[in-house]
């Protein structure tokens, strides 16, 4: 699906990659949770959305107390998701579709059930086997205290005590126990981890987690303000694992060291053909410690969290494009734009859900996609699905758990493929799957979208389609602009993209309308007999005869007229 790139620039750089949340995508064998081979099967249908790539999450042998991020073999498949024959039979069948795949991979902490951390538990205090993770004597005259002050970022003490009485970090849940990597085993197994699915033909990496690894060498406290508590990023309904509302001391993220790593790590993509990538989670406090992982030397690419956290506002959104462009054009680096991912709350519920949040969502859609660099889509986000309020008693993310808050349960319900009721289509089972789907979801689903032009889905399929033929041809330079507080305007080459964040509708600037995330009416006090005629006003004015207005909650992209 790439072959609209240049052939001097590597694949990924002008990608969309669909974020594939394996347990939640398509079922094979109807036991309720998606599963490779599941996902082979819909191969064609990403290849018609108009996707460059998927990234799958992970599908290792694990116990699955993090759905998978919890990882207890590297290099196996875990027996719920099929086994490395399909995992095979899924990379043949994407590449023959010209399809690229990203696995994903989790560095940061193994599996409590991981052969590693069993030995470490066998072994006892100062053994080797300890060594590979970050076991510590606890505080206090008993050592009944935790070691430092971190806090999980699930909820809760970052510890957790053995029977023994050392304590282990944990910096996610106490089946995740975070390794040292100051320990040379460490950067040796994934070495060969990386080469063993590099071997098997995968085009990528997503890098779990990929500011962390390193921690402060002393694991002294973390300094916190008076009115501040310790914290290393928590997880609930309003805010996101990425989310930073100051730059604060942070001892477990972000070390300089970890740097190291990635630059071990690109020599090892660098010696495989086919561009071979990988793409770093860093929740970063600045754009400027964001870019510090995709310099020339270590990832190709890292994900800007930025508009996620972004309130709708065409201030906010200029903000990150203009921040973010920025900050790669320091490092040479491709900028990556996410809206929605399996971590966060769906983007049509951010904007204020129902059709006011869908339209909005459409409308930032249409104004990441005209963006140089690459695109990352969540699965269910080109079918219009927002949040799902799920109920408590089916509740199972970690940070639930832990803390009570609702977590990131209701971004990863299973979505609808086809029929009025559940399972939509999702398998070949009768009942509800591993996060029950909600009652009325059958005009959402693929089958009721295709072939509807006013559907969410059919609009991405133009969108990408589009995109394709204008946006990624257009430069790399963009001019960003906003008018009048809630009109944002986007200047790439030839293309002009408006986004109407306000609450009256605007005119749009001369050009033909290529597309809109919304149908676009004529100015009322125009000329009646000019319905259709490209805008020809100046962005925010009134309008004259026969412009094209902008509703609000509304994006659309213009051909120069020149």
């Amino acid at each position: 699906m790439a072959d609209f790139i240049d052939p001097k620039s590597e694949w990924w750089r002008q990608a969309v990659c669909y974020e594939v949340y394996v347990r939640s995508f398509a079922d094979g064998d109807g036991d309720g949770v998606g599963d490779l081979p599941g996902i082979t099967a819909r191969l064609p249908y990403l290849r018609d959305l108009g996707v460059d790539a998927l990234w799958i999450t992970p599908f290792y042998p694990s116990p699955q107390h993090d759905h998978g991020y919890d990882v207890a073999d590297y290099t196996g498949v875990d027996p719920l998701f099929g086994d490395l024959a399909a995992a095979d039979d899924l990379l043949a069948g994407a590449h023959e579709l010209g399809l690229r795949v990203i696995v994903d991979l989790v560095p940061n902490h193994t599996s409590s059930e991981h052969a590693w951390f069993a030995a470490a538990l066998a072994a006892g205090p100062g053994s080797p086997e300890r060594a590979r993770y970050l076991f510590r004597q606890g505080r206090g005259p008993e050592g009944d205290l935790p070691p430092n002050n971190w806090q999980s970022v699930f909820g809760g003490p970052a510890w957790t005590r053995v029977e023994d009485g050392e304590w282990y970090l944990h910096l996610f849940d106490p089946t995740q126990p975070d390794l040292d990597w100051r320990h040379p085993d460490v950067g040796d197994l994934f070495e060969d981890v990386l080469r063993f699915w590099l071997d098997r033909g995968v085009d990528g990496f997503r890098i779990d987690v990929a500011h962390g690894l390193y921690k402060v060498e002393d694991l002294r406290d973390q300094v916190v303000g008076q009115d501040e508590q310790a914290g290393s990023g928590a997880v609930n309904s309003t805010q996101t694992m990425v989310e930073r509302d100051a730059l604060r001391d942070e001892p477990m993220w972000d070390q300089p060291e970890v740097h190291e790593v990635y630059r071990r790590w690109r020599k090892v993509l660098d010696f495989y053909d086919g561009d071979r990538m990988a793409v770093a989670e860093a929740w970063t406090q600045t754009s400027d410690s964001m870019a510090r992982f995709v310099r020339s030397d270590e990832l190709h690419q890292s994900f800007n969290f930025h508009w996620l956290t972004a309130p709708w506002s065409a201030a906010a959104f200029a903000e990150v494009v203009e921040q973010t462009l920025s900050a790669m054009a320091l490092v040479d680096a491709s900028a990556t734009w996410v809206l929605s991912n399996h971590d966060v709350e769906r983007h049509p519920s951010r904007y204020g859900g129902g059709e006011r949040g869908l339209a909005r969502a459409r409308a930032a859609t249409l104004a990441m996609l005209a963006l140089p660099g690459s695109a990352y889509l969540y699965q269910g986000e080109e079918l219009g699905l927002e949040q799902v309020d799920v109920a408590p008693e089916h509740r199972q993310d970690p940070s639930y758990l832990r803390t009570g808050e609702p977590g990131r349960d209701g971004c990863r319900v299973p979505i609808p493929w086809s029929g009025d009721h559940a399972p939509y289509g999702f398998g070949p089972g009768s009942g509800q799957p591993w996060i029950p789907q909600p009652e009325g979801w059958g005009p959402q689903s693929v089958a009721a979208q295709t072939g509807n032009q006013d559907s969410t889905l059919e609009f991405y399929r133009r969108a990408l389609a589009l995109r394709r033929s204008v946006a990624t041809t257009a430069g790399d330079e963009v001019a960003v602009e906003v008018v009048d507080t809630d009109l944002l305007v986007l200047r790439r080459g030839d293309l002009t993209v408006v986004v109407n964040t306000g609450s009256t509708p605007r005119a749009l600037p001369a050009g033909e309308v290529l597309i809109a995330s919304a149908p676009l009416p004529d100015d009322p006090d125009g000329d009646p007999d000019a319905p259709g005629t490209p805008g020809t006003g100046t962005p925010g004015t009134a309008g004259t005869a026969g412009t094209r207005l902008l509703p609000p909650d509304t994006a659309a992209w213009l051909a120069d007229p020149s």
